[in-house]
């Protein structure tokens, strides 16, 4: 009895947790998802008697791969940074939050420098430092990286390496939230666990393999998942952009761009769907 007390208390308050999260969603989200949609369905002209709206089924979604080559090019584009960037911030993140982790001084100044550019660095405040160069690593000459990774790799994949190198400093302002997750997730480790493994002669290696690793497996997950929806949300994503500029087109419209958004956001559900299956916890089957 008192167990079924204790699971409907920690019920409501999960459900108390999400509320304002819920109520945002069904407030400000829900509306303008069913509208969007509505409106791919749509050819929308503006008249002087305000917006026209001509039925067209699913055409719209047809055109966005038949007719816009753009969408297809950023969309490959896109694809390769996030293969490429997705695990960069990661492991720069669960690296950055097992130097924190250790017995130092300042870890608090250190916790908050690493969190700072997430609260700073706005998307205005990026482009900007964007346009002036401020976020490439001068040291490195963005000829010479793509001449060395072009003997290496093809063009393409070379040319978004040399883009990685050359936004180093963006990729890793994405990372605060991901070093805070993950060093909530090594402090619950319990240090009994490392204390046992060293007795029995394990290494440090060993003992991050064996022990932190998949200990913290639950947090990779939601940190992938956090990044991937951070960079397909970012106001430097250019689908972002092709989409803004489809919804002014005289030629396209309102209907066009949002048959695009709920394409583009169809394929970030399925890469969302990818990273979960590989990376979820697989249950382990017990024979009694």
């Amino acid at each position: 009895m008192k167990k079924k007390l204790k699971l409907k208390r920690t019920t409501i308050y999960g459900y108390l947790f999400i509320l304002p999260w819920l109520i945002g969603f069904f407030a400000l989200v829900l509306y303008p998802m069913i509208q969007s949609f509505y409106y791919s369905l749509n050819d929308m002209r503006i008249t002087p008697h305000g917006l026209q709206f001509v039925y067209t089924g699913f055409n719209n979604f047809l055109n966005v791969w038949l007719q816009d080559m753009f969408f297809i090019q950023e969309l490959l584009t896109f694809t390769l940074d996030t293969l490429i960037r997705v695990p960069v911030i990661a492991v720069f993140a669960l690296i950055i939050a097992m130097l924190l982790n250790q017995d130092v001084k300042f870890k608090g100044l250190f916790r908050t420098i690493f969190f700072l550019p997430v609260i700073v660095a706005s998307g205005p405040v990026i482009n900007q430092l964007v346009e002036q160069g401020a976020t490439a690593i001068p040291m490195l000459d963005q000829d010479i990286i793509m001449g060395l990774l072009g003997s290496i790799f093809p063009n393409v994949i070379a040319g978004v390496i040399s883009d990685l190198f050359n936004q180093i400093i963006v990729i890793l302002w994405y990372s605060g939230v991901q070093i805070l997750l993950f060093l909530a997730a090594l402090q619950k480790i319990d240090p009994n666990l490392y204390e046992a493994a060293k007795i029995d002669g394990g290494s440090s290696w060993e003992c991050f393999w064996k022990i932190t690793l998949p200990t913290i497996k639950p947090i990779i997950l939601i940190n992938l998942v956090y990044t991937l929806v951070s960079l397909a949300n970012s106001g430097q994503n250019p689908i972002i952009e092709l989409i803004y500029s489809n919804m002014f087109n005289a030629t396209r419209g309102y209907g066009f761009a949002s048959a695009m958004a709920w394409m583009y956001a169809v394929i970030i559900g399925v890469m969302l769907m990818i990273i979960y299956f590989v990376f979820r916890e697989k249950e382990t089957k017990r024979f009694n």
